[in-house]
């Protein structure tokens, strides 16, 4: 009996350390997911892009070319968004919950790459610091192929790190990485490339260990990820002949020498660490502690694999804030690194001044923001008042990082521990994400537009006749493309319509209509018209 119940118990431990950390990690990111403000609407570019380009292939039943012309993208990213149409009909749920999903599998699956490299608690800690990183959980609430593709890179890299521990499922790790960046080139196209060269210092030095070069299942994985891109370019190459090549490799070296928005080649060096403060630099800590004391056989992925992805994407001239995505994570893996070695000094006297210092800072943060909040109740506009909320919930709750050093070293409250030090450092980001999703603040970019289409008289038009566009362009064009189910003719002249049409129309153009019109509503400087 004694033999049965130590079984037992050891399964008992083994389902706790494998769903407790899973648990937490989902009970700390879904909420910040799932908080909004009831309604959503789209962001123009390029989520209502994809979503419009999506919707068209379901509309019109065509999942390969259903495009006037040749297209620049691989089709994978219109795909996810439509099988989630198909399921759950068009709505921009449909278009963010794959990413959703797929951002949550991602946070649980560098738990997984952290174990194996750093350990559990780091793991975790990394795991949690990526979840709330503002660019990273905007990306996770927004339809666009980046999210996917970063699933597909890390599953791969996870499974370069368990063919290390298990040889013996080698050929399989192998077939799944290669899978997964073969898969890849159908979500993102040639953008796929940076990550397979930005892991290429691991894979080749480490390779007198590990033999990932020599497992030819990557190989074969790769080959048959490629077949859906191969399938579909064939036969889109049938429509438009060689054009569809023509436009894959022109956009690519469209973007490789494009400096959009003047972005220079310093652009990541202010960005990213705006878009993860306060997280960049601990990361930067983080991997100077892993120069001091270098990680055995893990080295040049968990440093050299951002540091290579950060050069290539600082020398391409087309440089966006979301191409930087994939640095996150390894920025919550550094970041915890960093914030561990602070936790486990925070007790020690070596460690008393540093962290006081810190914790203020965080502190005096607080109380900054607190003073402009009160200040923008009293003073500011109603369209800054709706920011007060935010500002007094960070505030506060900035306030825990130096109430728990004070509490520790001045009130002598020992029951205080480092993993509350730690609380005060994530907490008061997670709120500050959680109020600006219920808000509305992160997921509700369009709301005059989507308040305008769900207008009765206006919702009634939508849904029972063809609206057409006349000289709508744009960001708006791209909006209301979404908003209206039964698109009719897009027109230069809305004197090319018939009585009884229906038509967006700019108000500056509106004197052109020679036909009387009658106007169902105002939208921006856009109108909702019937021709008479």
């Amino acid at each position: 009996m004694s033999t049965i119940q130590s079984l037992e118990n050891n399964w008992q431990r083994f389902f706790l350390w494998l769903g407790f950390p899973y648990l937490t990690l989902l009970a700390w990111i879904l909420p910040l997911l799932i908080f909004n403000s009831g309604q959503q609407s789209l962001m123009a570019h390029d989520e209502g892009l994809y979503a419009i380009r999506a919707r068209l292939m379901v509309d019109r039943g065509d999942w390969i070319h259903p495009w006037g012309a040749a297209h620049h993208k691989t089709p994978g990213p219109y795909w996810i968004i439509a099988i989630f149409y198909k399921f759950f009909g068009v709505s921009e749920i449909s278009v963010r919950l794959p990413n959703m999903i797929f951002g949550t599998l991602s946070i649980l699956i560098l738990y997984e790459i952290g174990l194996i490299i750093l350990g559990k608690k780091i793991a975790w800690l990394g795991a949690a610091i990526c979840a709330v990183e503002f660019l990273w959980l905007q990306y996770c609430r927004l339809g666009a192929p980046d999210i996917p593709m970063i699933f597909l890179v890390l599953l791969a890299i996870l499974c370069l790190l368990q063919a290390e521990l298990n040889p013996k499922y080698r050929y399989i790790l192998g077939f799944i990485v290669g899978l997964c960046f073969g898969i890849g080139f159908l979500v993102r196209s040639f953008m796929i490339v940076l990550p397979g060269v930005a892991l290429l210092p691991y894979v080749i030095r480490e390779n007198y260990r590990h033999r990932h070069l020599l497992n030819p299942g990557i190989y074969v994985g790769f080959l048959i990820g490629l077949l859906p891109s191969f399938g579909w370019l064939i036969l889109a190459s049938q429509r438009y002949g060689k054009a569809t090549l023509d436009q894959l490799l022109g956009f690519v070296f469209a973007l490789g020498s494009d400096n959009r928005h003047n972005n220079g080649p310093f652009f990541y060096l202010w960005n990213v660490p705006v878009k993860s403060f306060p997280w960049t630099f601990f990361a930067i800590y983080g991997a100077f502690l892993t120069f001091r004391h270098p990680l055995p056989k893990y080295q040049l992925l968990l440093v050299g694999f951002p540091l290579t992805l950060f050069i290539e994407l600082s020398i391409f001239s087309t440089r966006l804030s979301h191409y930087s995505l994939l640095l996150y994570p390894f920025i919550g893996l550094l970041g915890a690194i960093a914030l561990n070695e602070l936790a486990n000094i925070f007790l020690t006297d070596k460690g008393k001044n540093l962290t006081r210092n810190l914790s203020f800072s965080y502190g005096a943060l607080g109380i900054i923001l607190l003073l402009a909040a009160i200040g923008i109740l009293i003073f500011g506009s109603p369209n800054i008042q709706k920011y007060v909320p935010l500002g007094i919930v960070v505030g506060l709750s900035l306030l825990i990082l130096p109430t728990v050093w004070l509490g520790y070293y001045r009130f002598n409250k020992k029951s205080l521990k480092a993993s509350h030090w730690i609380a005060g450092w994530l907490i008061p980001i997670w709120l500050g994400i959680a109020v600006a999703g219920g808000m509305g603040l992160i997921g509700d970019y369009n709301p005059d537009i989507k308040a305008f289409v769900k207008q009765p008289i206006v919702a009634e038009v939508l849904q029972t006749q063809p609206v057409n566009f006349v000289k709508v362009g744009g960001k708006t064009e791209v909006l209301l493309k979404f908003y209206t189910p039964t698109q009719g003719q897009f027109v230069d002249s809305v004197n090319k319509l018939s009585n009884g049409s229906y038509a967006w129309i700019p108000e500056s153009v509106i004197s052109e209509v020679s036909q009387k019109y009658h106007i169902i509503g105002r939208m921006q400087k856009y109108l909702l018209i019937v021709l008479k």
